[in-house]
C-alpha cells in the first residue's frame, strides 16, 4: 500500500547516502513513475529531498535531517511490526518482510520481548488472494482500470472499475471502486473475482468517498426473525452474534432474535443447523425452509441413487 511504501522509501533515504529512482522501483516492485510520484508526495509532506540528474546523481535527503524515533515506545514498535506481519501474510512480494527488517535494524533498542500478537489476513485463499491484491495495489498506484469477471447472487458479469481502496472487512478482502457499467461506486469481494487484469489504461481520479462499512449501512435489517436452537449449537450463536442474541428457555432451548436484511441469506444460514434449529417467524421463512428440505430430500431418494 502507498503509505507503507512511503515509509519504506523514507527509511532507505535515512540509512543510505544516495539512491536512484530505478533502484527504488526495483526494490518496491513498482514503476519508476510511481516512485517519482512518491518522492513528490514526500516533498509535499515536508521531507527535504534533493534530486540530481546525470552521472553521479540520484535521490538523497539534505544533510542534517533526522527522524526522531524516540517518541515510539517498545509497545508501539511491536504493534507496527504486528501490522506489517499481517500485511505480509497476503503479500505477493517480499516488500513487507524487507520493511520489517529495516525497522528492526534501525530500532533494535525499542524492540524487546517476544511477539504477543499474530495476525494472518490470508484466509483459505492465500494462493489466489495474494496475486489479486498485488495487481489491485499496482493498479491503484498507477491509476489503471481493472477488468474482471464477477460472480454475484444476481448472476455473472464482466466489470471494469476504477480501483481506489483495498478493504479488509468481515474476514474477507474487497476492492472499492467506480464501476463503469453501473456508473456508481461499488464494493467487490476478491474471492468472487476471476480473470482479474490490469488494462494499462489510465483514469482521472474522482472525488472518492470513503466506503461506509458500518453495519447499519451494509446490513440495514428490516426482517425481524425468531428461531429456537438446541444447546448443542450455542457456541455458534455466541461466535457469530454474541451471547446477547438469545434467551434461554425453561426447556433449555435458546430463543434467538435478530433483524435480517436478506431473507435468502437467513434461510441458507438456518439450514446449516439442520435439526438443531426451528424458525418461529416470519411464516414465509418457514415455508421456504420446508420447500428447500423437500427439494433436498428428492436428491436423496433411493430411486434416484446412481
Amino acid at each position: 500500500m502507498k503509505i507503507d511504501r512511503l515509509i519504506g522509501i523514507l527509511s532507505i533515504l535515512l540509512q543510505e547516502e544516495k539512491t536512484t529512482a530505478p533502484e527504488l522501483a526495483k526494490r518496491f516492485e513498482v514503476s519508476r513513475r510511481t516512485i517519482n510520484r512518491d518522492i513528490e508526495d514526500l516533498c509535499k509532506a515536508g521531507v527535504p529531498i534533493r534530486t540530481m540528474q546525470g552521472t553521479g546523481g540520484g535521490i538523497s535527503i539534505m544533510d542534517g535531517y533526522r527522524m526522531d524515533r524516540t517518541i515510539l515506545t517498545s509497545k508501539d514498535m511491536q504493534m507496527i511490526l504486528a501490522g506489517l506481519r499481517g500485511l505480509d501474510s497476503v503479500s505477493g512480494s517480499s516488500y513487507y518482510g524487507q520493511l520489517m527488517e529495516k525497522i528492526r535494524t534501525g530500532s533494535s533498542e525499542f524492540i524487546s520481548g517476544r511477539d504477543s500478537m499474530l495476525i494472518d489476513l490470508s484466509s483459505w485463499y492465500k494462493g489466489t488472494l495474494a496475486p489479486k491484491i498485488e495487481i489491485i495495489q499496482e493498479a491503484i498506484d498507477n491509476r489503471h482500470l481493472l477488468d474482471f469477471k464477477y460472480y454475484a447472487p444476481s448472476g455473472e458479469s464482466v466489470r471494469t472499475i476504477e480501483p481506489y481502496y483495498l478493504v479488509f472487512q468481515w474476514s474477507s478482502w474487497y476492492v472499492w471502486g467506480w464501476c463503469l457499467s453501473r456508473r456508481d461506486f461499488r464494493l467487490f469481494k476478491l474471492n468472487r473475482m476471476d480473470g482479474l487484469s490490469d488494462t494499462g489504461e489510465t483514469f482521472i481520479c474522482r472525488d472518492v468517498p470513503r466506503p461506509d462499512l458500518s453495519n447499519e449501512k451494509i446490513f440495514p435489517g428490516g426482517i425481524p426473525v425468531k428461531a429456537l436452537f438446541t444447546q448443542d449449537v450455542k457456541w455458534r450463536l455466541v461466535e457469530e452474534f454474541g451471547s446477547e442474541c438469545f434467551t434461554e428457555m425453561d426447556d433449555g432451548r435458546l430463543l434467538f432474535s435478530a433483524d435480517y436484511t436478506d431473507m435468502e441469506n437467513f434461510v441458507t444460514w438456518i439450514l446449516t443447523f439442520g435439526g438443531n434449529a426451528e424458525v418461529l417467524e416470519p411464516p414465509e421463512v418457514r415455508r421456504a425452509i420446508r420447500k428447500a428440505a423437500e427439494e433436498t430430500l428428492k436428491n436423496y431418494m433411493e430411486d434416484n441413487a446412481v
